[in-house]
């Protein structure tokens, strides 16, 4: 004995636009790559290391006078 099986025609549902959604999603996703690679491959290429300028701390320190006394002239006596 054969078994049929009835099914129902599909019913186009009223929110499906037959994949337009889709194919404007794909459109600005294109765009958007299209733009990000127009700006950002001359970007990447003209990149150089950060060069961070900081100037030396100036340190002025004032050289103390030293009275050094002057040897005597005369041999110290031996006993």
């Amino acid at each position: 004995m054969t078994t049929v099986v009835n099914n129902p025609t599909p019913v186009k549902e009223s929110g499906d636009n037959g994949g337009i959604g889709f194919l404007v999603g794909v459109v600005i996703i294109v765009i958007f790559l299209g733009v990000v690679l127009y700006y950002a491959i001359p970007a990447i290429r003209n990149m150089q290391p950060v060069q961070v300028n900081v100037p030396a701390p100036q340190i002025n320190v004032e050289t103390p006078e030293v009275a050094v006394p002057s040897t005597p002239s005369e041999p110290a006596p031996t006993q």
